[in-house]
């Protein structure tokens, strides 16, 4: 009797035995249809066993073992079982997850045929290689490379020679040429045989990137890899970098879980980027995944930020990563020059300063581009009645409905709940509302008042809301149709505007006193990096940040452009407080229809645990922040440790008792190991 083990998308933590009496060690790695409850479900072949513990008579056969592709390779299995044993979950979620949707569906999209007559399709670059053995690619056009300063010329010496294992952090001011540092670290991999795995923080930064990786590399076969893609596209492109035909993979996050042989670089732009952690789901970090896979794989991999997260910068500074630098800007001569405004005694006029007005009104003449900094979209965070104290909440969640004049509706940013605006006041009547605090929408409007001469172009969520449309505004600002940007933080990293000079921030004092000990961190990072949007040419840069807290330790770094200070402070006040990268951290969510159900269940999972707690700390459970999204109540219990093996061996105990616990009707919770948001 042939039982083969089965790893199936349910929420269950353990392979599922089937009967397959026509399988064989070559089976493993490959898809499978097998029956499941009253339906055939679609699994992952991931071993054998030689007993089952269910009875003989109750095991099924197996429908279909699917031999339409090769099987996925064991790095590729060891690299989900990796997931599932660190991250929590089951290992059928994670298969499944790491999967195109068309292929976790036992689908196969179609790929493109050899015609039958006339010319025969360009071979890639791996092709090339495999035919030539080790000699170097010579591009169809000659391709002409910009000098290297000699810091870039450093970090591309030490990364190719690189021979086994090793973690890099790139750290290079906005500026630096980074990019090109990973572009002659990735030919030199290409001219070896091998691949290369570039990840990038968000999607809108993928096409941009992939004209440079293309025009570099022109008879390379590049693969994209993101979520906004077709799920044909995203198959095909899977099938070509697992068998071998993809010579570089350029992706989000889930491009870490791309299987590549011949894999020999791994990169991780802007590693500091919370987008690399998913929010959902398999809650996995793409970058510490990228990490264990480099080490998995006996490669090099490369971090590269301006502003590095302060794990990251702790590892380099403890000598577990090596420090690269890139201290100068590889085209423009010098970095911005970063000023403070103190607003605390200025009469503002629609937030915006006198200062930064004069600024703006500056480039104008100039024919120079500015842009101004707000990460709020939306007219307003809120509409209010004053006489009777209403504020537009939203009926679903624990937040503010946002006011988007444009288009007359009033959003919840959090579940996607909208409406119109309403004629008067809900509760007393009052048609005099008013909108209270500034978004995207209203700063521009403002700007468009007081420059009626300017070209005014808002780049956020709502103006950016697809690929297309994101694609129109940049080339709009390229060509130079665009005098003054108003944006969020899609504007902050990854571009290169030669004509733009001028950054003004506003409205950041926010987030220096948020109750999430990270805030400062992503302020800072955020800052920096829109900052170095400006003066990357020739022409000189200058950024003004308003606020009220102008001698802040925070600014005083920016104006220095002293990250390594601003880091050093950081993070003597998390080793004080015992936060990570001091500790390691597990946060147990919980959401029901009552903030009661939700708080009941993590007070039992915290019963449960404190008999296996040696070594790590358990906090009592609380509402969390946002405390209802989508109409449910949401509760979590933080765990923490100060070694990370012994929460990871108290992680396994306990899920294994939250698996038991009685729920009631509605209820759902997750585990998010290393978590981001509080």
């Amino acid at each position: 009797m042939k039982i083969v083990r089965v790893a199936l998308d349910v929420p269950l933590p353990r392979l599922f035995d089937y009967l397959a009496p026509d399988s064989d060690e070559s089976d493993i790695g490959r898809r499978a249809n097998v029956p499941f409850g009253r339906a055939l479900k679609t699994g992952l072949v991931m071993g054998f066993a030689g007993a089952s513990a269910q009875p003989a008579d109750k095991l099924k056969p197996v429908a279909a073992i699917l031999r339409d592709m090769p099987a996925l390779p064991a790095d590729w299995l060891a690299l989900c079982e990796f997931c599932a044993r660190y991250y929590q979950t089951p290992l059928g979620e994670v298969a499944s997850f790491a999967l195109p949707p068309m292929l976790r569906k036992g689908k196969l999209p179609r790929m493109p045929k050899t015609p039958a007559s006339g010319p025969a399709p360009a071979p890639s670059a791996g092709d090339a290689i495999r035919a030539a053995g080790t000699a170097n690619i010579t591009p169809a056009v000659a391709v002409a490379l910009p000098p290297l300063l000699p810091a870039q010329q450093a970090a591309v010496d030490e990364i190719v020679s690189a021979r086994d294992f090793r973690t890099f952090l790139l750290h290079g001011v906005t500026g630096s040429g980074k990019t090109e540092v990973y572009l002659r670290a990735i030919a030199e991999v290409l001219a070896g045989g091998g691949q290369a795995l570039m990840l990038v923080p968000e999607i809108a930064l993928t096409p941009q990137l992939e004209g440079r990786v293309a025009a570099r590399f022109p008879s390379a076969h590049i693969v994209c890899a993101n979520s906004g893609m077709a799920d044909a596209a995203r198959a095909r492109g899977f099938l070509d970098a697992h068998e071998g035909r993809a010579d570089i993979v350029l992706g989000t996050r889930l491009a870490v879980f791309m299987p590549l042989p011949r894999l020999r670089l791994i990169v991780v732009d802007e590693e500091h980027d919370a987008s690399f952690k998913q929010q959902e789901g398999l809650r996995y970090s793409a970058r510490d995944v990228a990490i264990w896979r480099a080490h998995q794989r006996d490669i090099p991999i490369v971090l590269g930020s301006a502003t590095p997260s302060l794990e990251t910068f702790h590892h380099a500074g403890s000598g577990r990563y090596r420090m690269l630098e890139l201290p100068k800007r590889a085209v423009a001569e010098a970095m911005p020059e970063v000023r403070v405004i103190d607003t605390r005694r200025q009469k503002l006029q629609e937030g915006l300063s006198a200062e930064l007005l004069a600024a703006l009104a500056l480039r104008l003449e100039r024919g120079e581009q500015s842009l101004v900094f707000l990460n709020r979209r939306g007219y307003a965070p809120v509409l209010a009645c004053p006489p009777c104290g209403w504020i537009s909440r939203c009926r679903r969640c624990a937040a503010n409905l946002v006011l988007h004049l444009a288009d007359k509706r009033l959003r919840c940013h959090h579940c996607g709940f909208e409406t119109g605006i309403p004629r008067a006041c809900p509760d007393c009547g009052n048609v005099d509302l008013l909108p209270f605090g500034r978004g995207t929408q209203r700063l521009e409007a403002m700007l468009v008042e007081r420059f009626p001469q300017a070209r005014v172009l808002r780049i956020d969520r709502d103006s950016a809301s697809t690929p297309k449309k994101w694609q129109a505004l940049l080339e709009t600002i390229h060509a130079g149709g665009a005098d003054i940007l108003v944006g969020t933080q899609m504007l902050a990293k990854g571009h290169d505007f030669p004509r733009l000079t001028l950054v003004g921030a506003v409205g950041a004092d926010a987030a220096l006193f948020a109750a999430d000990f990270r805030a400062p961190e992503r302020l800072f990072a955020q800052l920096m990096q829109v900052g170095g949007r400006s003066g990357r040419a020739e022409l000189p840069g200058e950024v003004l940040i308003q606020t009220e807290y102008p001698d802040h330790a925070l600014y005083l770094a920016l104006v220095e452009h002293d990250y390594a200070r601003f880091a050093a402070s950081q993070l003597d006040e998390r080793r004080i407080a015992g936060f990570p990268p001091f500790s390691s951290q597990a946060m147990l969510r919980a959401e029901a229809r009552e903030m009661a159900q939700a708080l009941d269940f993590l007070a039992a999972a915290r019963a449960a645990a404190e008999p296996l707690a040696a070594g790590v700390t358990l906090y009592d459970p609380v509402p969390m922040r946002l405390q209802r999204l989508m109409t449910l109540e949401r509760g979590q219990l933080l765990v923490e440790s100060l070694k990370r093996p012994a929460l990871q061996a108290f992680l396994a105990r306990w899920m294994e008792r939250l698996y038991s616990l009685k729920m009631p009707a509605g209820l759902r919770w997750h585990l998010d190991v290393d978590p981001l948001e509080f």
